[in-house]
């Protein structure tokens, strides 16, 4: 089973980039996130023509999250996190895909930091941790994907240095990061390529993707129930490459 997750910048506006890697990679199952799309406006019928069932959370303008799957029925579980009722981003999905638990997320960014936009990072990264500790132990298999604007470590970022006062790099962020991944679930890339510099996000300007100034900010986190079954991974660059593109590639793994 091979599972992708892939922050697409514009569901409309990246459409053709969109279908084209879809039938040059062929996952089973896709996470997107920044639809940028009300819910009306999601291009639900050229999924189709494209064999991909969805879900889908959309908010005009900004932020949405979807879930894709080719040839597997998609059962939705919720979608938002509980703990702030005033909270109406379009940030989280999840369903159950061929047996799989599926948890799609747009984290918030959160600059300038600090200021009220980090506030709400923060007050969100709790919130889905509160919702991860009651997936980690779970028997059935979960799957945390998406982009998590955080850069974990020094090795996930380009020139860490630069990126101090960051709020993807903050150390608020970095042990909001670790506080999740202290309760027992598995970083799939870095534990394929526990010494590479891996990168997800390439910014558009000073010519990043050229210099590979990147940085790895979509994670998959697996919990014990399906990191063992952990097959393979990585990341679709090239995509990055293309005309009118995201300034995220697509990220996959494959399980067994």
């Amino acid at each position: 089973m091979k599972i992708a997750t892939y922050n697409v910048n514009g569901v409309n506006g990246r459409l053709p980039v969109l279908l084209r890697w879809l039938e040059e990679s062929a996952p089973d199952v896709v996470c997107l996130q920044e639809l940028k799309a009300p819910q009306e406006k999601f291009p639900e019928q050229a999924l189709l023509d494209a064999g991909y069932n969805a879900i889908w959370h959309g908010q005009k303008s900004w932020n949405g999250v979807a879930i894709l799957a080719k040839g597997h029925t998609i059962t939705e579980i919720g979608r938002g996190l509980a703990g702030d009722p005033e909270d109406l981003h379009s940030r989280y999905i999840e369903a159950m895909v061929n047996g799989v638990h599926i948890g799609c997320l747009y984290l918030p960014n959160g600059n300038p930091a600090p200021g009220p936009k980090f506030d709400y990072k923060l007050s969100w990264f709790r919130r889905f941790t509160e919702h991860a500790a009651k997936l980690v132990d779970s028997k059935t298999p979960v799957i945390l994907t998406g982009d998590y604007n955080v850069m974990p470590t020094e090795m996930d970022v380009y020139k860490p240095e630069s990126w101090v006062t960051d709020a993807l790099f903050r150390p608020e962020t970095r042990a909001a990061f670790a506080g999740v991944m202290g309760q027992g679930w598995t970083d799939a890339i870095r534990t394929l390529y526990p010494d590479e510099k891996i990168y997800t996000f390439w910014d558009y300007f000073r010519n990043a993707f050229a210099r590979n100034a990147g940085l790895r900010i979509d994670h998959f986190l697996l919990n014990k129930a399906i990191a063992g079954k952990l097959t393979g991974g990585g990341v679709d660059g090239y995509v990055r490459g293309w005309e009118k593109t995201s300034d995220h590639a697509p990220v996959w793994i494959t399980v067994k």
